[in-house]
């Protein structure tokens, strides 16, 4: 596993559409690794190949402790909106009101080709539909009227001093 740098807004890697993954062998394996661990390191709750400069399509989220690999990912079923501040580690120091599917259901491979389901609700949903998003070349700042709408966050200097920016920092999804 290695801490990677991620690709920033800019880069024309972030809009490029991810190829269906179909090798499951040891790169596949190293890339999740790599994914998790930059995404821990950041820290963020999700992060997508094309964020790593990588078109393919995986991408891992981790919410309440649990890290989800999902490979070649497809959304089946989305109910309800939900309406709520979103970030993205590949435009720092922003964030934006962006209105999502509540609840979703996505089937997936995992790193062995294995098809599986995941079914997501709050922050969970919310990731899950931001990484995919990422993975056809999609940014969140796509859903914005305009860019006015991006809020600017960012530690003061006395938050950074106590630790407590992390805990904002938290909210960011890939």
């Amino acid at each position: 596993m290695t801490v990677k740098p991620i690709v920033l807004l800019g880069d024309p890697r972030l809009r490029l559409e991810g190829q269906p993954v179909d090798s499951f062998g040891k790169y596949l394996h190293e890339l999740l690794d790599d994914l998790a661990d930059t995404m821990r390191h950041a820290p963020g709750v999700g992060l997508a190949a094309p964020q790593l400069g990588v078109a393919l399509q995986a991408c891992v989220v981790e919410v309440e402790g649990h890290l989800h690999e999902l490979i070649n990912p497809t959304i089946v079923r989305a109910t309800g909106e939900d309406r709520d501040l979103e970030g993205c580690l590949s435009i720092p120091g922003y964030t934006a009101y962006v209105t999502r599917k509540e609840h979703i259901w996505v089937v997936a491979q995992n790193r062995f080709g294995r098809r599986i389901k995941v079914a997501g609700t709050g922050l969970l949903s919310r990731a899950m539909q931001h990484e995919i998003d990422h993975l056809h070349g999609k940014l969140y700042i796509d859903y914005l009227a305009s860019m006015e709408e991006l809020i600017p966050v960012g530690p003061s200097d006395e938050e950074e001093e106590r630790g407590e920016a992390d805990v904002e920092r938290r909210a960011l999804v890939g």
